[in-house]
């Protein structure tokens, strides 16, 4: 299980591929929020599960997919 202390702003999140997926805004109930000003994110802010999350190291998030099938799933935030 991941320590969410671990988890900061604006650290970056990759997926499994190491494919940039964005950086981190802030945690949100059972998911992380995405930056908006992150040109990864097209500019929105987008949600994704922290079930998603792999492993964090000193400067990064690590997710279990890929960058693309993390971006095929993430929530849009309205």
């Amino acid at each position: 299980m991941i320590d969410l202390s671990q988890i900061k702003e604006h650290q970056e999140v990759v997926g499994s591929d190491g494919g940039h997926v964005g950086r981190v805004d802030h945690i949100a109930g059972g998911e992380i929020e995405l930056a908006k000003l992150d040109l990864g994110g097209g500019f929105k802010h987008h949600l994704i599960p922290l079930s998603w999350v792999e492993y964090v190291d000193d400067d990064k998030v690590h997710l279990a997919l890929t960058k693309d099938d993390a971006k095929a799933q993430w929530r849009e935030k309205h």
